[in-house]
């Protein structure tokens, strides 16, 4: 039994992927702003002993790192089921 959906079919994938990468380019470079801006806080709260904004800063840059992580990822996931969809 050979059932599988045609996302060939589908109109505008090229359109789809510019798009969907071009949102995701910015939540990278997002990412990557915020990650600076945590460090810089971060060090400058660990140099002034100020625990407290040290520790939202540490998270901040791990969260900004994640997010960069899950954006690199999603780009390279739509442009992997894309590919998967233009095969006949």
């Amino acid at each position: 039994m050979d059932v599988f959906p045609d996302f060939g079919s589908v109109g505008g994938s090229s359109d789809l992927r510019a798009v969907v990468g071009a949102l995701l380019m910015f939540v990278l470079i997002i990412a990557v702003l915020m990650l600076v801006v945590s460090a810089i806080a971060w060090a400058i709260a660990s140099s002034t002993g100020n625990a407290h904004a040290a520790t939202k800063a540490r998270a901040g840059a791990w969260v900004a790192v994640g997010a960069a992580a899950l954006a690199g990822a999603g780009i390279a996931w739509i442009n992997f089921l894309l590919s998967i969809g233009e095969q006949s």
